[in-house]
């Protein structure tokens, strides 16, 4: 009876790690799509496209894993062709598109930087899956790879969208390349967003922000959504200043303390 009993968590982890649901693998597979499409379009000369593209990617990729938790559907293969598919999408794709667009007419600079980045999105997401069951899931360590994905595509998107040729702007566009790569495995934290419950009430001017927020995203797209990574990608940056302010401004108090006590 006992033996039965230890064998059938073992069963029920084989049958989870065999399991493929349809659903969440889904949205993998149409981010995965988006990322390809990205690359093809690149390779046309239709930037605004691929930029497009990533960005949709970003947002099926955010929905598999949130579908997979919400409908009790997660599964080791799952979460395998979810690391394979990012590698894709915001790995190779923005490296790519942002290489033919801006870098290539710098020589090895151009598709050293490229490299960088796609090197970077690959250590990245190597990471996370080790760490996935030590981490905190409040935050993330390093920028998120579709978060840098976004921030070349947005760059990509408005430079488009005022007229630039990625020649005019290429040193820009080699900056942001680096930035964004090397954010990937620096140990700044992040917010993650996934302490959120989607199915707890919220107040009536949460509804409200969030109108607001489609509104303001639907008026100028490239601008607003370039805007928000900008400022994703120097939140953690933020967030270092004001802990290190902190944690200072303690340790000058508890010495002061100290101070005191040795002086009674």
């Amino acid at each position: 009876m006992q033996d039965s009993r230890n064998r059938q968590p073992i069963l029920d982890a084989r049958l989870r790690r065999r399991g493929i649901y349809l659903l969440p693998n889904l949205f993998t597979t149409g981010a995965l799509f988006a990322g390809f499409f990205a690359i093809v379009q690149a390779m046309n000369g239709r930037f605004e496209l691929s930029a497009v593209a990533i960005l949709i990617a970003m947002v099926l990729d955010g929905l598999d894993g949130r579908v997979a938790r919400m409908t009790h559907t997660q599964s080791a293969f799952g979460a395998e062709y979810d690391s394979l598919s990012d590698m894709v999408s915001f790995g190779v794709a923005p490296a790519l598109v942002v290489y033919v667009w801006a870098l290539k007419g710098m020589g090895k600079l151009g598709w050293i930087a490229a490299f960088v980045y796609c090197a970077c999105a690959a250590l990245r997401l190597a990471r996370f899956n080790t760490q996935l069951e030590v981490a905190d899931k409040r935050f993330f360590q390093g920028l998120p790879s579709p978060a840098a994905a976004a921030l070349i595509a947005g760059m990509v998107w408005v430079l488009n969208e005022y007229g630039f040729q990625g020649k005019e702007v290429s040193w820009l566009a080699w900056s942001v390349t680096i930035f964004a790569g090397l954010n990937m495995v620096s140990n700044l934290r992040y917010y993650s967003g996934k302490d959120i419950n989607l199915r707890k009430s919220v107040p009536f001017v949460a509804v409200l922000l969030i109108v607001f927020a489609f509104i303001l995203i639907s008026y100028s797209p490239p601008e607003v959504l370039f805007g928000m990574f900008v400022l994703y990608a120097l939140s953690a940056y933020v967030m270092w200043v004001w802990n290190f302010r902190k944690t200072r401004s303690e340790k000058i108090q508890q010495k002061s303390l100290e101070q005191d006590d040795e002086q009674i």
